[in-house]
């Protein structure tokens, strides 16, 4: 491999494009493409929000005439394959460039080196591996739900001085300054969904939108770990359910018998696209994954628990602080109506089985899940070795004695993770931490 300084140059740039629409293409990956000829940027593109069209066509489109004997930088291997659209490859071979540069080779089988083979079968020089860890980081929640059936799964923890994550009985509590809290509106902003326990959510009434002025559109769809129902109807997410997407995982247990014959919980989640929120009016019956008591996959997730996880002890809603649980049929039936004639999307899957519960959502296009919710709610995803990077922001605040402690801290990192490296916004450090492969 041939690979200058300008090659990488150029690929930093098309990897730093892509992550202009980081969890708005559903199901297909966001990826960057530069055409450049005699060092100079002549075509560049994004994948389309939606996923469609991909980054190369209108890159290509853009450049024209002078992507011939151009140089193509491309963050994912090009499809090979006729989908919804032509193939990239082909359409790189019709626009007559002379070489491609690829950061990423695509692990899924329909393309897995076939772009590359099709390209070079059409005399264009190719090299792969230019920047290929900075390409994986970008690429991560694509890649993980190639490889592992499920989304790449961030924890954020924001922990004071003294170990704490917040005050007992006082709901929200501003621990990390501006600059560090303007860092977590742009990764919520990039992430397909965001998770918090129903303790959380009831304590803190968060809203869990993306509050950073234009990129509102940007928000996660919001999901709530509520065995019982007990998500309270006036709570801002509730509120707000029409205007961004929200899913409430609750127990087989409070399933309405008389909505389905044999007395089966429903065995898929809404048909919710990431990007839009808009519930699919078809299902694809290639994506209908069982939800059962069983582990779904053992690619799930590496050290992934096959055994039944007991719910976090006061993670219960008639534990959390302010929560009431319905109590009868009667109750749950007015509660889940309720809830639905909000916009509430109900689905019906053991909220402590985070193993079944991830390949689930991966089967309706969420493929990056921010985990920010509850002391527990990270033990939770943490014990069930399902976290794959954990940002750690430590703050100088002192919360005392009444404080909730910290799951972990820098000190107790589990094994397995390796330190990326820290940056300070502020009087804030964060910390990231990504599964070794």
């Amino acid at each position: 491999m041939n690979v200058t300084p300008d090659d990488e140059s150029f690929m930093a740039a098309a990897i730093r494009l892509s992550r202009r629409h980081l969890g708005r293409t559903a199901t297909n990956p966001s990826v960057g493409c530069l055409i450049v000829k005699d060092g100079v940027i002549v075509g560049q593109a994004v994948t389309a929000l939606g996923g469609r069209p991909h980054a190369e066509p209108q890159a290509l489109a853009e450049a024209g005439e002078a992507a011939r004997g151009a140089t193509a930088y491309v963050t994912l291997e090009p499809c090979s394959h006729h989908g919804k659209t032509p193939p990239c490859a082909e359409a790189l071979i019709a626009y007559g460039v002379a070489r491609v540069v690829i950061s990423v080779t695509d692990p899924d089988p329909r393309v897995s080196g076939r772009g590359i083979s099709m390209l070079r079968d059409a005399g264009i020089e190719v090299d792969a591996g230019v920047l290929e860890a900075e390409g994986r980081r970008s690429l991560a929640g694509y890649l993980t739900s190639q490889t592992k059936n499920r989304p790449y799964v961030t924890l954020k923890l924001a922990v004071s001085a003294d170990g704490m994550i917040g005050r007992a009985g006082e709901g929200q509590v501003a621990i990390t300054g501006p600059e560090a809290r303007a860092e977590v509106q742009a990764l919520r902003a990039e992430t397909d969904a965001i998770l918090v326990g129903i303790g959380t959510a009831i304590s803190d009434d968060p809203l869990l939108t993306v509050r950073t002025p234009g990129l509102e559109a940007q928000s996660p769809i919001r999901i709530v770990l509520d065995p019982s129902l007990a998500l309270p109807l006036t709570s801002k997410l509730v509120g707000t359910a029409r205007e961004v997407p929200v899913i409430v995982v609750a127990s087989e247990q409070v399933w309405p018998l008389s909505a389905d014959a044999e007395g089966l919980p429903p065995s898929v989640l809404p048909d919710i696209s990431p990007t839009t929120g808009e519930v699919s009016k078809e299902r694809d019956p290639n994506s209908l994954a069982p939800v059962s008591n069983k582990s779904t996959s053992e690619n799930v997730g590496q050290g992934a628990s096959p055994q039944p996880i007991s719910p976090p002890v006061g993670e219960m809603p008639s534990r959390a602080e302010g929560g009431t649980a319905p109590t009868d049929t009667a109750d749950l039936d007015s509660r889940r109506a309720a809830l639905e004639a909000a916009g509430v999307e109900i689905v019906y899957c053991n909220p402590y089985h985070p193993e079944i519960l991830l390949p689930a959502l991966a089967t309706r296009g969420i493929s990056s899940l921010l985990v920010e919710g509850g002391a527990k709610t990270a033990r939770l995803f943490l014990e069930a070795g399902l976290v794959d990077r954990i940002q750690l922001y430590q703050a100088p605040v002192v919360i005392g004695a009444d404080g909730i402690e910290s799951p972990l801290d820098a000190t107790d990192i589990p094994s397995g993770f390796a330190h990326m490296g820290t940056r300070i916004f502020g009087a804030d450090r964060l910390d990231e931490y990504e599964r070794e492969s």
